[in-house]
Parts: structure tokens; sequence; C-alpha cells
């Protein structure tokens, strides 16, 4: 399905990001990862080139979001090794808890500029290459984004900000032959809660919870999110711009009770 498509996915070093690489690398694309953790991008990398059927190496670049110059040197990088661009997932991001109270403004910034600013500038880099390609673009919001949740203010803004991103461009972009769209998962046992917010103990009973705040019953894992993604990046979503799809158990249709 993506033999010789060049697929560009920021913050392959875990979690959906990760499953998203290797998945892709099934479908013989050709992967550019950027993460900041070199070790664990190595490991993500490796994983992709055996699972690829021509065992491709996919371009590895370390980079934060948060550095313009960083940024630059992910879409150059990839048109100087590859000369194009096909398909842009936007997953990098950060969660941080916090209300209106509690929330400094220098957390309010490093969220807002992770999980929006970073985004905004590399699909300003990579639309002139994917408009010549008629390629797609996928960004990895939240549940959160289309739902109100206390304690994670700045998050929830983030997001529906990236939400809002989604559907502007989709507009701009659609007579020009490129799709944007947006998956919003849930709670995905990706370890994401416990490094903001809470410890060992703490996480498995979140998790535990969830089996009363996700109408499935659960949590959801990494790789239901990348199907999703890899379905929205594909020609079978061809006549899809501008969704954002919930891949939640059910989580945004639920009410308290």
């Amino acid at each position: 399905m993506f033999t010789d498509k060049i697929v560009l996915i920021t913050g392959a070093s875990s979690g959906i990001g990760a499953e998203t690489a290797v998945e892709f690398a099934k479908l013989n694309a050709k992967l550019v990862l950027t993460g900041r953790n070199k070790e664990n991008l190595g490991k993500v990398a490796k994983q992709c080139e055996e699972g690829s059927k021509s065992k491709q190496t996919p371009l590895v670049i370390i980079a934060d979001m948060n550095v313009d110059t960083d940024v630059d040197n992910i879409m150059k990088s990839t048109i100087e090794n590859f000369g194009r661009l096909d398909v842009l997932v936007n997953n990098a991001g950060i969660l941080e808890s916090g209300t209106i109270e509690t929330t400094s403004l220098a957390q309010y910034d490093r969220v807002m500029n992770t999980n929006v600013r970073g985004p905004f500038y590399l699909t300003m880099l990579a639309v002139p290459h994917l408009i010549k390609t008629k390629g797609s673009i996928v960004n990895v919001s939240s549940v959160t984004g289309l739902r109100s949740f206390p304690n994670v203010l700045a998050y929830c803004m983030s997001k529906s900000a990236l939400d809002q991103f989604t559907r502007c461009t989709a507009l701009e972009l659609g007579l020009k032959g490129v799709r944007v769209n947006a998956v919003n998962p849930g709670v995905i046992t990706t370890g994401i809660h416990m490094k903001s917010s809470m410890n060992e103990e703490q996480y498995k009973e979140f998790l535990k919870t969830c089996a009363g705040t996700h109408a499935l019953g659960r949590a959801g894992d990494s790789k239901e999110v990348a199907s999703v993604i890899i379905f929205l990046a594909s020609d079978a979503a061809s006549n899809i711009t501008g969704a954002t799809i919930p891949v939640d158990g059910g989580r945004h249709a639920m009410c308290p009770r």
C-alpha cells in the first residue's frame, strides 16, 4: 500500500508514534523518524527495518519540536535524502496536568509550543512538498480536543487548537489535492499519563477506572490508533478530509451519571 511512499513521523521514539512507524514499515513505506530520545529512536528504527519487506532502513533525525532549527532540519534532511514527501504524521506531543489556578505560564508555553506551534511550523514546511505528491497529513490529537476535562487545562486547549488546525488546513489544501485529518485517542496504554503526573501504583488504578469511563470498558492500545492513522493516510480514505476521528473506546460519548 505504501511502497515507495515517504512517510515522516514525529515523536516516533515511543507510544503511538513508535507503533505507527512499525505498522507503516510492514506496508513497505520509506520512513523518516524523529524524536528526542536517540536510544529509543534507534530501537524503533531497527524494528521497522526488520518488519519491512524490503528491509528499508529508516532515516532517523534527532529533533526537538520546540527548536526551529531542528524542525528546519527535519524537512531539509527528508528532501535531501528522498526528494519528496507523501505523508506527514504530526504525532509529537506532551501531556501535563494543571488547572487555571496551578498552571504556570512556563508550563502553558511548553505545552502549546510542543503540541501546536511545532506541528504548525513543520506542516508549513511540508505543504509545498505534499502538494507536489498530492499527499496527506494526519495529526494526532486527543479526546481532550473534543471534550472538556478538569486538571489538564493547557493540554485540552492545545488539542482543541490542533483539531481546528486540522479543519482549517483541510479547507485550505483540499483543492490542491492534500488531505488533512486527525485521530483523537482516549486513554491509550503508552504510559504518557504516568510520565506526566502519576507514579506506577496511581497509573494502575487510573487504568482500572477506564472500565467505567470508556464505553468499551477498557483503555486502548497504540496499535488501535496506528491502524486508523494508516487508514487516513491511505487511498482508502481518499474522500475524507477535515475529520477528527475519535479512537477512544467511546470515551467521547460518555456522560457523568
